[in-house]
């Protein structure tokens, strides 16, 4: 797997970012090990996770994710080879400053989330999204402290519109504060409006690595899923029901057209497509087994001719100029 460069950070990081929202969820401890043991294998050193993954899931508390990406790199002895990024924002405790951007609640955050993974500095420590109820120099100034500290690495956004990620460079720019170095966005074939009509531009402007969350759009563009077949296939599909539209299975049809020619799968040219965009460092992919990442790791070898990318940017076109599908099925 090729390693690239993640922003102005210095950090060279594999071009696919492994996710781990569904360790301890979706997929067991021993299957997140499979899975993070596959992805090492075929060159991966950058994973993604959150300190809620998974406090969603009655009985859980939220860490589980961070607790088994800490529990395999102590037990392969491999944190030297890891970039490991993390994110803060969501509840983790009841009371005051359970929640948010206050520097009361990322100071706390950090200190949990460098334990349960087991390590001394998290090399990219992520605002998860914003906090409107905090100013954004009061979580700027917090992070300071952490990176001050060797606690943190480097600093980055994810959820951030345009708006939100302006005003957060500009305050750093002014107060001589840390300033973001990468974005996690919303972004893929059936999503692509508020990435490519704005952000993109100003990440490429400033240098800000991007690391595109959903790039698979829930298992949609894997073509698991046909037009009138089963809708509800995983604990994770309900989300996917947004795409079963005449644009969304448009998009789908170009999407196997163009793998099927290739020979191979539909998440290898959704991934394929998507790291020919401009300003695109490392997608977010996931998965539950070693067989679901097989599936994506042909993108890496993957070029798309000026046909295909065309033939899918025009089937896709929609989701860039309404920002949605249309409703129906």
């Amino acid at each position: 797997m090729k390693q690239v460069p993640l922003g102005p950070t210095g950090l060279q990081v594999s071009q696919l970012c492994l996710g781990s929202m569904g360790f301890g969820w979706t997929a067991s401890p021993n299957d997140s090990f499979a899975v993070m043991d596959a992805f090492v294998e075929a060159g991966g050193t950058f994973i993604d996770t959150a300190d809620i993954y998974s406090r969603w899931i009655p009985g859980h508390k939220g860490g589980e994710a961070e607790e088994i990406i800490g529990r395999w790199m102590k037990e392969r002895g491999n944190r030297a080879r890891i970039v490991i990024a993390t994110k803060v924002r969501g509840q983790m405790w009841d009371g005051p400053g359970g929640e948010g951007l206050s520097r009361a609640h990322i100071v706390r955050a950090a200190e949990d989330s460098l334990r349960r993974l087991q390590v001394e500095t998290i090399d990219l420590y992520q605002c998860h999204w914003p906090d409107e109820a905090v100013p954004p120099d009061e979580t700027l100034r917090a992070l300071e402290e952490l990176l001050a500290a060797g606690k943190v690495r480097f600093i980055g956004a994810s959820n951030y519109q345009l708006p939100a990620l302006r005003e957060a460079l500009a305050i750093s720019a002014k107060h001589n504060l840390p300033r973001f170095a990468t974005l996690q966005p919303h972004h893929n074939l059936v999503h692509r409006k508020e990435w490519e009509e704005g952000l993109q531009a100003t990440c490429i402007a400033e240098n800000i690595g991007v690391i595109p969350y959903s790039p698979l759009a829930g298992g949609f563009l894997t073509g698991k899923y046909v037009r009138g077949g089963e809708r509800v296939a995983s604990q994770r599909s309900g989300g996917v029901r947004q795409y079963f539209t005449p644009d969304g299975w448009s998009a789908l049809d170009a999407l196997r057209e163009v793998a099927d020619a290739r020979k191979t799968t539909c998440a290898a040219v959704a991934l394929a497509w998507q790291l020919a965009q401009p300003g695109i460092t490392a997608p977010i992919v996931g998965a539950n087994s070693p067989a679901q990442l097989g599936d994506q790791l042909p993108a890496l070898s993957l070029t798309l001719s000026t046909t295909e990318m065309g033939r899918l940017d025009a089937a896709s076109q929609p989701f860039l100029t309404n920002g949605s599908s249309h409703q129906g099925s």
